[in-house]
């Protein structure tokens, strides 16, 4: 993987959540309850921390694996997104259960992600 495209990727996630951050604090806040917003802030959060970790990798001297960009890529889009659309599609009354299991999936690639990341540097 290019330093271009995990720099890029990165910034998108990360743009992606002060988007995010923001449309919760903001819009959201008049119709989720305290636990669903807490929730929303998780899933922020949590891109948010990947979205740097993916910058600092991007611009690092070392090369990173193909397996560490992808589990950190589809890590974010698994459990952070999928939080989204729980949280969402609970206010709005019709909560999109199968997204349920996809959220500790997306959890265990962000955790494989550091894994491999230990691992790389030895």
């Amino acid at each position: 993987m290019t330093s271009q495209t995990i720099i890029a990727t990165g910034a998108l996630f990360g743009m992606l959540a002060v988007i995010f951050g923001a449309f919760g604090a903001h819009a959201l806040k008049k119709i989720l309850t305290t636990d669903q917003l807490h929730s929303f802030e998780v899933g922020v959060k949590y891109q948010m921390y990947h979205a740097i970790v993916l910058l600092a990798l991007g611009y690092g001297q070392g090369q990173i694996s193909n397996s560490i960009y992808w589990c950190f890529v589809i890590g974010i889009i698994l459990f952070s997104f999928s939080i989204y659309g729980l949280i969402l599609s609970d206010a709005k009354g019709k909560k999109l259960k199968f997204l349920g299991p996809v959220t500790p999936i997306g959890g265990l690639l962000l955790v494989s992600g550091w894994l491999l990341l230990i691992i790389n540097m030895f």
